[in-house]
């Protein structure tokens, strides 16, 4: 499990990055909390950088849509699906549980 960061620090609306060799972005859809794969798959771009409007992330770059609860993307030019990762909040701290980014890291 990856510690994202604390239920406090990261308020609804708002997203938080994990760095590694495979980024994940974390992000609070009011109250609720989704994890993803930080890059775009259209182009290299920061998912944690976009704009969060429900349960949906558009991408800073080239506002592709992606849907945090499958990681399908809604519209184009996203083809193809960011990875999501399930989500553990313990004692007040998020939790990701990643267990590829974990073994590289």
């Amino acid at each position: 499990m990856l510690r994202a960061c604390t239920v406090d620090e990261l308020p609804p609306g708002e997203s938080v990055r994990i760095a590694g060799p495979e980024p994940i972005a974390v992000f609070n859809a009011d109250g609720e909390f989704y994890a993803i794969s930080d890059t775009c798959t259209h182009q290299d771009a920061s998912l944690a950088d976009g704009w969060l409007e429900g349960c949906f992330v558009e991408c800073p770059l080239h506002a592709a849509l992606f849907d945090l609860r499958t990681g399908m993307p809604s519209c184009l030019p996203a083809k193809q699906p960011v990875r999501t990762y399930p989500v553990l909040v313990d004692e007040g701290v998020i939790y990701v549980r990643a267990e590829a980014a974990e073994d590289a890291a």
